[in-house]
C-alpha cells in the first residue's frame, strides 16, 4: 500500500512556509525589514537556531537578502516579468502607455468587482482609511503626497481582490510606473482641475466598494482609467502644439 509514516515537521520548515505565505499573499512586502532575530524568534516560537535555518533557506530561494550591519528583508523580487530592454521600449513609444492604461484598465476593473464581492470587511477598512488620506492631501493641495495616495488607493483594491498572481503581476506594472517608465503621475496631480476630477472618482470607487457593489465598482474603475488615458493624450497634444508654437515665434522673431 503507497503509505509512508507521517514525519514531524522540523521547526525550520514550518517557520519558511510561514514566510513564503506571508511573501506570496502580499503581506511582506519587497524592500522591507523583518524584525530582529530575537523578536522574530519570540514572534514565531522557535528557537533562534531553527530561525537561522529558515532564513538561510529562504536566501537560498532567493525570497529574503541580508544587508551588512542591517538586517534581513525581502528581497527586490518586482519587476522580473520586463528584461531591461523591453521596459526601455516601454519608456520610449507613446503606444505602450496607452496599452498599459488599457491592461490596468482591464485588470483593475476585474480587481474592484473581485474585491466589493470577496474583500473583507478589514480590506475596505483600508481602502477606506486610504481615501480619507486622499481627501486631506486633496484641501492641503499636497500633490506628490495625493499621486503616491493614489497608488497605494489603487494597490489597496487589487489586495483586496485576493488573488496572489494579480497582485503580483499589478505590483510589477505599479513599480515601473513608480520609476516613471510609463508618465510621471505627479503631473496630473499639479493640475487643479484634473486633481479634483481624479478625487471625484476616487469617491466613486469607494462608494460602490463600500456599498459591496461589484458592477458599480467596475464601472468606477473603468471611468478613471479611460479618463486618465484621454489625459494623457489630451497632454501630449498640448506638447506638441507648443512645441510648433514656438518654431512660429522663433520665426516670426527671427531667433530661429
Amino acid at each position: 500500500m503507497p503509505f509512508q509514516k507521517v514525519q514531524s515537521e522540523k521547526l525550520s520548515t514550518a517557520v519558511v512556509r510561514q514566510i513564503e505565505e506571508l511573501i506570496l499573499r502580499g503581506i511582506l512586502r519587497p524592500g522591507e525589514r523583518l524584525p530582529s532575530e530575537r523578536e522574530l524568534s519570540d514572534r514565531l516560537g522557535v528557537s533562534r537556531p531553527s530561525l537561522r535555518d529558515a532564513i538561510a533557506e529562504l536566501q537560498e530561494q532567493g525570497l529574503l537578502t541580508a544587508k551588512a550591519g542591517s538586517g534581513i528583508y525581502v528581497a527586490e523580487v518586482l519587476g522580473s516579468a520586463f528584461s531591461p530592454a523591453l521596459i526601455r521600449l516601454f519608456g520610449t513609444h507613446d503606444e505602450a502607455v496607452f496599452d498599459y492604461l488599457s491592461f490596468r484598465r482591464d485588470m483593475e476593473g476585474l480587481a474592484a468587482e473581485r474585491a466589493a464581492r470577496l474583500g473583507s470587511d478589514s480590506d475596505l477598512k483600508v481602502i477606506q482609511a486610504i481615501y480619507d488620506k486622499m481627501e486631506v492631501a486633496h484641501s492641503r493641495r499636497a500633490a506628490d503626497d495625493e499621486a503616491q495616495l493614489d497608488a497605494q488607493f489603487h494597490m489597496a483594491i487589487i489586495e483586496a481582490s485576493h488573488n496572489v498572481v494579480m497582485l503580483h503581476m499589478m505590483r510589477s506594472m505599479f513599480e515601473l510606473l513608480r520609476q516613471g517608465v510609463f508618465y510621471n503621475r505627479r503631473i496630473m496631480f499639479h493640475q487643479r482641475t484634473t486633481r479634483t476630477a481624479i478625487l471625484d472618482q476616487h469617491r466613486a470607487i469607494n462608494t460602490a466598494l463600500q456599498d459591496r457593489n461589484p458592477e458599480g465598482a467596475r464601472a468606477a474603475v473603468e471611468a478613471h482609467l479611460s479618463y486618465v488615458k484621454q489625459c494623457l493624450a489630451d497632454q501630449q497634444k498640448a506638447e506638441r502644439n507648443e512645441a510648433i508654437a514656438r518654431q512660429r515665434l522663433e520665426h516670426e522673431t527671427g531667433q530661429g
